[in-house]
This record gives structure tokens, sequence and C-alpha cells, in this order.
């Protein structure tokens, strides 16, 4: 008897034995290969087996029959059952608004033109939140809130009548667009170099910060100027389980998609597509988000392509939600202020982020990281491999710390970059960006290779860059920064200078080559340089190309 209950607690051990066993392995086969951080494989939308067609609510083909109560039946009829497919079959289907609901997956078969209504009077304003900030915007075309399980799917086309919304500059169209816009209707501002809509925009324009009125309090108040008030297209919030799967999104009256706190959003396999002279014309903004995949899909937009956010100033703060556990791969950028952006609106902090095999093809900056004074939040744990870059009309790799809400090129056109020696007190409301990863990369063509730029209060903090081959106008400028490692570099530059560097601490250059000859090919000023170690090759001895600021500390620089 007593042996028998020693095999039988001897059995009961192995079993349990092998089952945390195998849990532990089915947990480990449910992760992110090859991500630098643990994250664990996104849940895909569960929706039911069901299906309706919009055609079975009334719908009418054609663009010139409203159809906004016919994709609401449609909605709300699968809804009711526990939710379920509504397919958009080919044709042109003009529509107001659509609200979104739980379980819901809209289907755009191939061949579909959904195209939303020019009339703004069909879509409200709302409390929302927009560059960051809460505030009052028109109701999205697309638009959801505190849902579980929605899906886009299908090759259809989504399109958000986006030339009906926007401000269009002059200088960014060719004489016969130009012509067009201004025979269609609206006004122009008076150094007649702007189109607007119509004299309600023009008014909610003045005064704006970022196109966001934080002067106005009331919903009154912001009724007055309600053309301006531009919706992003695809707006969805507070939500979980969410997934772009196929469609192509474009023409977007402000950003194109934009997932606002949500927990497991996958975007795979579709194209967003706005004019390049689109204002704001942002391709993907995820913001405040939580595990999200980023996957096989193509960009060429108006404004940056694929952002990182997490709120804006003390909204932002005071929001607290990072951006975090995020994969970022295997996509193509065409036209857009930046390939991959992190910021400006980072308050909430972005952390664990990944990105790989992505090509950006003339876009303005390739990595781009933004942010300024104000903002306060912390960007950490990024790790970008693989980019391939060429034809950047500015910097590919871009850290500004002191974005003032224009383009690079704007920027440089302008005179360039600001660098300022003075530092303020550093409080909640100071940014941070450090430990961040980049290497195999690739830039065939840019007016600049790198820019790095720190706070003289708050440097830019462990950056490593490494197995970096370049062809560039201008190489490096590296400035308020401190534990910068750059490795394995082959830089083919025009100018004589390859190195600009600005109270560097603990830096080092390693394995670098490049082909000026010249006594100011690395130039060091300020008197805050420290630690800062140039290590030769057969190939390159710095302590021939190096000059040194007569502000420079003795011993600051070692070769």
């Amino acid at each position: 008897m007593k042996t028998n209950r020693i095999n039988l607690a001897c059995t009961v051990i192995i079993i349990l034995v092998t089952s945390l066993s195998n849990k532990g392995f089915a947990q480990k086969l449910n992760v992110y290969k090859n991500i630098e951080f643990k994250m664990v494989k996104i849940n895909e939308p569960k929706i039911p087996k069901r299906s309706v067609n919009i055609k079975d609510f009334g719908a009418v083909n054609g663009g010139y029959v409203l159809n906004t109560k016919a994709f609401a039946d449609a909605i709300e009829a699968v809804s009711k059952k526990g939710g379920g497919k509504v397919i958009i079959p080919p044709g042109i289907w003009l529509t107001g608004p659509i609200i979104l609901k739980s379980n819901i997956e809209l289907h755009a078969q191939k061949g579909a033109l959904i195209k939303f209504s020019t009339d703004k009077s069909l879509y409200p304003i709302i409390e929302t939140s927009f560059e960051g900030l809460n505030t009052w915007r028109c109701i999205s075309p697309i638009y959801g809130k505190n849902l579980e399980n929605v899906a886009f799917t299908g090759n259809g086309v989504w399109d958000g009548s986006g030339e009906a919304w926007r401000q269009v500059k002059k200088s960014k169209l060719t004489d016969e667009q130009w012509k067009k816009f201004v025979v269609s209707g609206g006004v122009l501002n008076e150094k007649k170099d702007s189109w607007y809509p119509s004299e309600q925009y023009l008014k909610g324009a003045k005064g704006a910060d970022q196109n966001v009125r934080p002067d106005l309090k009331t919903k009154e108040d912001f009724e007055t100027i309600h053309d301006f008030l531009r919706p992003v297209l695809v707006s969805i919030q507070n939500s979980k389980r969410v997934l772009f799967d196929g469609p192509v999104f474009q023409n977007s009256p402000a950003w194109n998609i934009h997932p606002l706190m949500v927990d497991e959003l996958i975007v795979r396999n579709v194209t967003v597509r706005n004019p390049w002279y689109s204002q704001n014309g942002d391709g993907l903004d995820v913001e405040s988000c939580k595990n999200v995949l980023i996957e096989n899909s193509s960009f060429d937009v108006g404004d940056d392509a694929i952002c990182i956010k997490s709120g804006k100033d003390k909204d932002g703060r005071e929001r607290g939600i990072p951006c975090e556990n995020i994969i970022v791969r295997n996509n193509i950028v065409y036209h857009g202020h930046g390939g991959v952006t992190v910021g400006s609106e980072m308050s909430g902090g972005v952390k664990n982020l990944h990105v790989s095999n992505c090509t950006f093809m003339g876009t303005d900056v390739g990595l781009r990281f933004k942010s300024t004074r104000g903002r306060g939040g912390i960007v950490e744990n990024i790790y970008i491999s693989d980019i391939f870059m060429t034809d950047i009309p500015s910097q590919a790799i871009s850290f500004d710390l002191y974005y003032g809400g224009k383009s690079i090129a704007e920027t440089l056109a302008e005179g360039g970059n600001t660098v300022s020696t003075k530092a303020v007190p550093v409080n909640e409301e100071t940014p941070q960006f450090k430990n961040i990863s980049i290497k195999n990369i690739t830039i065939k063509g840019a007016q600049q290779a790198v820019f790095l730029q720190g706070l003289p209060e708050m440097n830019l903090e462990n950056i490593e860059i490494s197995n970096l081959t370049v062809t560039a106008e201008k190489g490096f400028s590296i400035i308020d920064a401190k534990g910068i490692k750059i490795s394995n570099a082959k830089l083919d530059i025009e100018n004589s200078t390859v190195f600009e560097i600005y109270n560097a601490k603990s830096m080092s250059l390693k394995d670098v080559e490049f082909n000026s000859t010249s006594p100011k090919a690395v130039n060091i000023n300020g008197e805050g340089n420290s630690n800062i170690e140039l290590i030769s090759s057969k190939n390159l001895d710095f302590s021939k190309t190096t000059t040194l600021g007569n502000d420079v500390p003795k011993g600051a620089v070692k070769f």
C-alpha cells in the first residue's frame, strides 16, 4: 500500500512538472522571434462567420446617392447578432461618416471605392484628440471608440475626399494645379500664396497652433470654425484587437489612419496614399498604443509616413500612456516628411520599438526623431536595423530636440537647425531620448547622413550607430550628446568636413572610413566635450584629420 502511494505521488509530480514545462515551452513559441525585447504575439480580431452585403440594405452604386444609412443598417444588423462581416462589393459608394461597432469586419472587395461626402455638415464636431491635444474636431469619416475586434480587409479603396478639407500652398503645386484650385472656389490669403476651402477655414487657421485652437474653450466656440476642424480619415480610440489587412486608404482630410490607445493592433498589406502637397497628410499615426505590428505595407504621403506618438505636452503627460511594444518591418515609404518618425508628440513616452528591413525612397528624412522643450516624456529602447534609403533631400537620420513644427526641408531652407548653448532647468517638461541602436544602414544620396542634437540640459544618450554605408553631401553633426558610439562606417562625403562635433561626452569613433583628407575632417568645438575616443585604423589616422577648437578642454579627446 505504501509503495503504491509513493508511486502515485511520483506520477502526480511528473505530470505537474511536464505540464508546467510544456506551458513554458508554449509561451516561448508564442513570442516574436528576432526581436530585442520580449513581445507576445498579437491576437487578431475574432469576427463571427456571418456576413451581409451593403446592397441588401439599399446601397446604390455610382457615387451620387448617399449611402450612410445603408452602411449603418448593415453594421447594426450583424452587430445585433453578435458581429460579422459587412461586405462592400465593387462599385463607387458615396457615404457620410461610418460609425464602427465591436466584432465588425468591413470587407471592401477589389473594385470597391468608398468615397466620403464633401458635405461638412455631415460631420458633427466631437471631443477628441488631435496633434496630441484634447480638443474638438469634426468626427472622422471612419470612427470608433471603446471597441473590441474590428477589422478592415479586402483590396478596396477608402477615400477621404481630403481635397475639400485641406489648405494648399501655392509653392507645392504646378501652375496648372494652382489654377484648378483657385477656380474651384474657396478663398486665398492676403499674400495670395495659400488656398483655403472656405472663409470659415481661413478664420479658423488664424491663431492656430499646429492646427489646434487653444484659445477656444466651448463647443459653441469651435462650431464657429467648423470647416477648419478637419478630421483624420480613420479614428479608432481606446479599443482592443484592431486589424488593417489589404485595403488602400487615401486622400485623408488630415492624418490618414490614427489608432489612439489601442491594445493589439495589426497593420499589414495596406497601401496608404496622400498627395505629396497635402497639409498634415500623415500616413499612420500610432498613438499611446501597446502591442503593435506594422508590416508589408507601402506609404506615399504628404507628411510623416509611419509615426509613433504618445500625446503632447501637459495633455500627453496627464494621459500618461506610452506607445510600447511596436514592431515595424518590411515596409516601403516613397514620399513623406519622415519614413519612420518618433514624436514630436511623445509626452507619454515611447519604449520597445523594433524597426527592420524598410526602404525609404525620396522621403524628406529617413529615420526622424523629434521633440522640443515642453513635451517631457522618455523615448528609450529603440532598435533599428537593415534600413535602405535613396535620394533623401535632407537628413537621412535626424534627432532634433528643437523641433518647431516644420519639415526638415523647410528648416534647412530657412537657414538650418537651431544650435543653442543655453541650458534651462530640467523638469517634467524636459524630453529625453536614450538607449537607441541603429545598425546595418545604407544611405545612397542625402543632403546629410546623420544629425544628432540633444539639449544642453538633457543630452541625447547612448546612441549606437554601426555598419553604416553612406553617400551624402554632408556627414555627421553631433551636438549635446553623450554615449555616442559610431563603428564600422564607410562614408563617401562631398564636404571636406565629415564630423562636426559640439559638446560631446563619452563618445567613440571606431572602424570609420571616409574620403576626406582635410585636417578638419573631424571638427570638434565646445567646452562641454569630454572623454572622446577616436580610434585610428590602417586606412585612417584621426590625429591628422582632426581639429580641436580653442575651447575644447585639454585631454577631452584621445587618439
